[in-house]
């Protein structure tokens, strides 16, 4: 063999098309091809030949081109929250407050660096999540068929393309035909009919048909100069962020509503607007969610790796939020709830055949290098029964795969100089291809029903001349064996509010075997789903209701079932595998690519499982309903100290003529309290046995409830102190006591409060997680040695005061305001407590 140094003749080499050209090496002929290539298309590259191909083209991907870190770090200073304390600096530097210039300016550059920080440590997260989601393809190495990656391909290696698959790179067919799907590069909506010789373009989809071809272009060197990239992560508007946009809203009209009254008493008695302005800015801002896109981002990085650990890969944003809604889950039999490891059980053969004539003729329509289970199942038992021995050698002449139109796969063979034609498939399809009657067929399935009474599948096996009908042979069954913990799994997701639907395409009677063991008794027929939808008034929502599953069922039928439970307002998870699959996937709000699934059918889910079975789709609703509690914990808080913010400001203006705290005093605790809470990603959190719904009213509801009652206790204190404490204002004074003490308040209510929020039931049900534990600390420790010691602006007071403050809160919060939110809870959100 020559030494393989796969170096890409000159003449072959790409260059820029011009439009409607082909480039240059689409011209190049089988042969030359092969021969530039220097590769054998029997026994592939050798590895010796595959590590000097690498080190001359590289890996089979392109870079990407990320912003650049600087620009997204300044990035950071635009933007809502930015612009108002760069508004702030501004009035400060004219106000010539050059300790609240100085302050703020570290504020703001701090609130950057975390927030660069944290979603820095989330996007390696998530691109750590993306390699493992590469494109795989099938390649002939050292004359043996492997699986690898698809960007460890490299120029000359033979590999093959089947129906679902991606082309990982430029491939030129060396044998087979297929029809590709090339709309995503090249805008025609038409599939493309690919023979030998010609060159399947990188990025393209194989919707029909399978073959062999040589890498001719990788990475950045292939015609449309990058490779497909398997995963997109798709950044659709959430129903998380539409529910805090209007909650944002309505905060900043109830801050706004006060604080126009707050402006009005001000110029009434006199009070300069120029000194107002600092104040009413850091006020609004306190409806801003400054610290939730930090937070999120953060939850869903942790969520992300956590589950990443577990086989479970979330391609998009929003199947977070999804999985924790979703209430119906439908999934595939084979390699969900059965091990995927077909057996042959038994051969039945017919007429004069005998069992090896069978195996031998399965054997034949069979391929190893597609790795299909049936196939191998086929080969297997040909192998152990050594049907093969003492028999001329066969010549495959043309393969063409299983097809769910069809239902068979079928070859074309050639031995001792003549041709023979075999098939293998659905008993129905075999038996009508070979010319059985009617009677003869239902005879057939007669004695296929005695076996899928035991759970196992039958094909039907024949053979003829290349020209005319078949022989029907014989009978083979199969059986895929469920899962061990398949029925404790479906029950787990029972017991979390999500029914498990089976969609399987084997006969009824095979698929209430295998329902039965698990735990799903009621199977149905698809024929019957869709003749109640033909049927007009006949609601078939009613029918997916009832029913644990449908058998028979084709892969176009799973986008109805997903149509269907829609229709019927549920949201949807849905299994799949094949290029079928791919439309039922992007429909369901859940769609799960199987770890078996085709590079079209990951392309189009957004969770993608690397294991087999149903343990990590129950580790998915878990760990995103956690997410969406935590969330939730997020919105109650900020709602509530919203409006005890404003409010107590505002009151307190009312009543005394003075405002109780300074702006700089006011911005301090908007981010020492608001990025404290980024730590809420981490806590420990009960996810709900339910699914979860943004239907929030009655959460908002406790929120503003829990907000007005910590207003009056504030204010209760404010009143109790004023002459014990002695905070009245004295006239000239800049460093005012009432400052220091409204700072307190708000600052201790602010902790107490999210140890309270956090939980749906009493604080103590559930323990913080030492992040949330150290950061609410920290932020308490801080802000009391800021009272003790004091600042500009912020006059020290006695510890004994600091500790009743300390005290009022704590009671407060976590004894009175605890008690009010459980029994609202109880009252407005009964199911948030189960």
């Amino acid at each position: 063999m020559k030494t393989v140094t796969n170096q890409v003749d000159p003449a072959l080499a790409p260059s820029t098309p011009s439009p409607g050209t082909e480039p240059v090496i689409a011209s190049a002929s089988l042969p030359d091809t092969l021969e530039a290539l220097h590769v054998n298309p029997a026994t592939g590259l050798t590895r010796g030949g595959v590590e000097a191909s690498r080190k001359e083209h590289g890996y089979n991907e392109v870079a990407e081109q990320n912003e650049h870190p600087i620009l997204k770090f300044l990035g950071k200073f635009w933007g809502l929250s930015a612009w108002m304390l760069e508004l702030i600096m501004l009035l400060s530097l004219v106000l010539g407050h050059y300790s609240d210039l100085a302050i703020v300016s570290a504020l703001l550059v701090i609130n950057a660096v975390l927030g660069f920080a944290q979603e820095r440590r989330a996007a390696g997260v998530m691109a750590t999540l993306r390699r493992r989601l590469q494109v795989s393809a099938r390649v002939l190495r050292d004359a043996n068929w492997q699986v690898v990656p698809a960007r460890e391909l490299v120029p000359g290696d033979v590999v093959r393309v089947r129906p679902g698959d991606i082309v990982p790179a430029d491939v030129r067919l060396l044998t087979g035909t297929v029809s590709v799907d090339q709309s995503a590069l090249t805008g025609e909506s038409k599939d493309a009919h690919k023979s030998a010789g010609e060159v399947l373009s990188s990025g393209s989809v194989v919707r029909r048909g399978e073959g062999n071809g040589v890498v001719l272009l990788t990475g950045a060197k292939t015609y449309f100069g990058r490779t497909t990239q398997l995963v997109q992560i798709a950044c659709p508007k959430l129903h998380i962020e539409a529910a805090i946009a209007r909650l944002v809203r309505w905060l900043f009209v109830i801050v706004g509503a006060l604080l126009a009254v707050v402006t009005v008493l001000s110029l009434v008695r006199g009070t300069p607007l120029v000194e107002m302005i600092p104040l009413v800015l850091v006020l609004l801002m306190s409806a801003v969610p400054v610290a939730l896109p930090v937070m999120f981002t953060v939850s869903m990085a942790i969520g992300s790796a956590e589950l990443a650990k577990r086989g479970v890969l979330v391609t998009r944003l929003s199947a977070s939020e999804d999985a924790a809604t979703m209430d119906v889950l439908c999934v595939d039999k084979t390699g969900t709830i059965t091990m995927n490891q077909l057996a042959v059980t038994g051969v039945i053969p017919l007429e004069h055949a005998t069992e090896s004539d069978v195996l031998f003729a399965g054997a034949l329509a069979s391929q190893e290098a597609d790795q299909d289970p049936i196939d191998l199942a086929f080969l297997v038992a040909a192998k152990a029964h050594q049907v093969f021995n003492g028999v001329p050698a066969v010549t495959p002449v043309s393969f063409a795969p299983f097809d769910a139109k069809n239902r068979r796969t079928e070859a074309v063979v050639e031995q001792n100089g003549q041709r023979l034609r075999v098939m293998k498939g659905a008993v129905r399809t075999i038996a009508e291809a070979c010319g059985l009657q009617p009677a003869a067929i239902e005879a057939l399935e007669a004695r296929v029903s005695a076996s899928a009474l035991k759970g196992y599948r039958t094909l039907a096996v024949a053979r003829g001349p290349e020209a005319g009908a078949p022989e029907l042979v014989g009978l083979v069954t199969l059986y895929d064996p469920p899962r061990p913990d398949a029925k404790q799994l479906i029950s787990a997701l029972h017991d979390l509010g999500v029914p498990v639907k089976m969609l399987t395409g084997d006969a009824l009677a095979v698929a209430c075997e295998i329902g039965t063991g698990v735990g799903l008794p009621n199977i149905r027929r698809a024929a019957d789903l869709k003749a109640a939808a033909a049927q007009t008034g006949n609601p078939a929502t009613d029918l997916l209701g009832g029913a644990d599953g449908f058998a028979e069922v084709y892969p176009e039928d799973k986008y109805l079932v997903v149509q269907h439970l829609q229709a019927a307002g549920h949201v949807v998870g849905m299994t799949g595998d094949g290029v079928n699959d791919a439309p039922a996937l992007r429909q369901a709000e859940v769609g799960i690519a199987v770890s078996t699934a085709t590079d079209v059918a990951k392309g189009a889910a957004s969770v993608v499982l690397t294991e087999p079975g149903l343990t990590d789709i129950v580790a998915l609703v878990e760990q995103e309903r956690t997410i969406y509690q935590r969330v939730l914990t997020w919105v109650i808080n900020k709602i509530s100290r919203t409006i005890l913010k404003s409010a107590f400001v505002a009151f307190a203006f009312v009543v005394t003529g003075e405002f109780v705290v300074s702006a700089f005093a006011m911005l301090l605790l908007t981010f020492m309290t608001d990025f404290a809470k980024i730590t809420l990603a981490t806590d420990h959190v009960r996810p709900s046995r339910k699914p979860e719904t943004w239907n929030i009213g009655g959460f908002v509801a406790v929120s503003v409830v829990l907000g007005v009652v910590m207003v009056a206790e504030a204010l209760l204190f404010l009143y109790l102190c004023w002459s014990r404490f002695d905070l009245a204002p004295i006239h000239g004074v800049e460093d005012k006591p009432l400052h220091t003490f409204s700072f307190l308040i708000l600052l201790y209510f602010a902790v107490f409060s999210v140890v309270s929020a956090r939980e749906r039931r009493w604080f103590w049900s559930t323990r913080p997680s030492k992040s949330l534990m150290v950061a609410l600390a920290v932020e308490a420790l801080a802000g009391s040695i800021l009272g003790l010691v004091g600042l500009p602006g912020l006059p020290s007071l006695p510890w004994e005061q600091m500790l009743a403050i300390f005290g009022y809160a704590l009671v407060s919060c976590l004894v009175v305001n605890d008690a009010v939110k459980v029994a609202l809870i109880k009252r407005l959100v009964p199911t948030a407590v189960v």
